[in-house]
């Protein structure tokens, strides 16, 4: 069983990747092209021009390295969520298989994407300064670790609640005590001045958004397609129990 999940997984994975492609290339990479036609007249204006070609080009980078790592991303996200699904099914309420799934992929958003970009939100290029990068990466997994481990503490809180004050109060106590948990790591976590003065905001603006945006889809189609492959299974399970019942 966990197998066949798994490879729906992943196949749910791969959909997803191919729409945060599509909306990466087609949103995220002109704010992409912007910073760095900011940062090549920032070099110009310093006398710091290259001539040197770069080991890839900038065509390549935006379509076939952007796939390979949007694909890339969209699997293994499909692949963990089928294996929390996996060992989450049947113990979440009475949810259809396409709720759990969406249920799933929804605390993986906001867990694993949104929680860590509202401390840390993405940058395109040249928008870093170069000394905070390490100040960054270090929080930035903690943050997220902690971020998914709140998480699964909110859920297993959610479950042990609902039987004595129901499943919908046990919900709104669980995402309120992850929301203040969370908010107090964050609030402890360093902010990092990271953005050189002069770099255009809505520059920064358009890439975050899209950053971010790009997030929402994969999670969103990767919910909704590993819910709709597994939904099948578990109905053709329902109807060969039933009729085996009857027989």
């Amino acid at each position: 069983m966990v197998r066949t999940l798994l490879i729906r997984g992943m196949i749910a994975g791969l959909v997803a990747g191919l729409a945060y492609f599509v909306f990466a290339y087609l949103f995220g990479e002109p704010a992409v092209e912007a910073a760095i036609g900011y940062e090549d007249q920032v070099a110009a204006a310093a006398g710091e021009v290259s001539t040197e070609e770069p080991l890839v080009s900038r065509g390549i980078q935006s379509t076939l390295g952007l796939a390979t790592a949007a694909l890339i991303y969209g699997v293994v996200v499909g692949g963990i969520l089928s294996l929390v699904y996996a060992s989450m099914v049947g113990r979440v309420g009475r949810l259809s298989a396409r709720a759990t799934s969406a249920v799933i992929a929804g605390i993986g958003f906001v867990s694993v994407a949104l929680v860590p970009f509202l401390k840390y939100p993405a940058n395109p290029p040249a928008s870093t300064l170069d000394t905070t990068v390490g100040q960054r990466t270090g929080p930035f997994m903690v943050l997220i670790i902690l971020s998914v481990l709140l998480a699964v503490g909110a859920v297993m809180l959610g479950r042990s609640l609902a039987v004595r004050t129901g499943s919908w109060n046990a919900t709104l106590v669980a995402a309120a005590a992850y929301l203040v948990a969370v908010g107090v790591v964050g609030f402890l976590l360093p902010t990092v001045a990271e953005t050189p003065a002069g770099f255009p905001a809505a520059v920064l603006y358009d890439f975050r958004v899209a950053s971010i945006g790009g997030q929402l889809v994969l999670w969103t189609v990767v919910g909704l397609v590993f819910g709709a492959l597994i939904d099948g299974r578990s109905r053709r399970r329902s109807g060969n129990t039933v009729g085996t019942s009857a027989g």
